[in-house]
C-alpha cells in the first residue's frame, strides 16, 4: 500500500501563506490525494478541469496537441510545483491541454472550494492566492518573450541552468518540445556546448 504524505504541501502553505496550523489542518482534511502511474493522464483535452494539482512526489507535464498530432509542452511540474488550467477552472470551459504524469506521482487535488475556504477566513492567504495567480501570469509572459526573442541555444542554456533536475528526468525530445525547437537542433546545441566545454578545459590545463 502506498504511503500518503502531505509534507511538501503543508510546508509550502505554511511558509508561503503563513496559515495558522489549526485552520490548515481543517482545510487539508477536505483535500483529495491520488497516486498516478507513469504515463497516466490527470486531465485530457476536452475535459473541464476542476483541480489545481500540487506535486508532492513525481513529475507532471502539461502539453497541447496540435492538428497534426505534434506535442507542444507548456510546463514541467516536479515536486513542490503547481499545475493547473486556470481558465478551464474559472470559466468551466473544456481545457485544450493534457496533464500527464511522467513518473509515478503523488498529487494533491485542490479544488476551488479549498482555496475559497482559506481565502474567506485568512486575509494573508487571500493575498497569497492573488500573488500566486500573478506569478503564473508573469511566468507565462516570460516564456512568451523567451520563445520570441531568444535563440534556441539561449533558451536551452537558461532552462538547463534553472531546471537541471528536470533535464535529467525527461527525454530529450520533451525538452526540445518545451523549448520550441526540433530534437535534431537540440542535439546539435548540446554537442556544440560539450565541444566548447572540452576546448575550455583543455586550454585551462595547458
Amino acid at each position: 500500500m502506498k504511503q500518503y504524505s502531505d509534507h511538501l504541501l503543508r510546508k509550502y502553505l505554511l511558509s508561503n501563506a503563513k496559515i495558522n496550523l489549526p485552520l490548515l489542518d481543517e482545510c487539508l482534511s477536505f483535500q483529495k490525494v491520488k497516486f498516478y502511474a507513469k504515463g497516466e493522464f490527470l486531465v485530457r483535452a476536452g475535459d473541464i478541469s476542476r483541480y489545481i494539482y500540487f506535486v508532492e512526489k513525481g513529475l507532471l507535464r502539461t502539453f497541447y496537441l496540435d492538428e497534426k498530432g505534434r506535442e507542444h509542452i507548456l510546463q514541467f511540474a516536479p515536486e513542490n510545483w503547481i499545475s493547473a488550467d486556470h481558465e478551464s477552472i474559472y470559466y468551466q470551459n473544456p481545457t485544450m491541454y493534457y496533464i500527464q504524469a511522467l513518473e509515478e506521482s503523488q498529487i494533491h487535488l485542490l479544488d476551488q472550494t479549498f482555496f475559497d475556504r482559506l481565502a474567506s477566513v485568512d486575509q494573508v492567504f487571500n493575498q497569497f492566492n492573488i500573488r500566486l495567480l500573478h506569478n503564473h501570469i508573469n511566468q507565462l509572459q516570460k516564456r512568451i518573450i523567451s520563445l520570441i526573442a531568444n535563440s534556441a541555444e539561449e533558451r536551452y542554456r537558461s532552462f538547463s541552468q534553472h531546471y537541471p533536475d528536470i533535464i535529467a528526468r525527461v527525454p530529450q525530445i520533451m525538452v526540445a518540445s518545451y523549448l520550441g525547437i526540433a530534437p535534431e537542433s537540440l542535439s546539435r546545441i548540446r554537442r556544440e556546448m560539450a565541444q566548447k566545454h572540452q576546448s575550455s578545459d583543455s586550454s585551462t590545463s595547458i
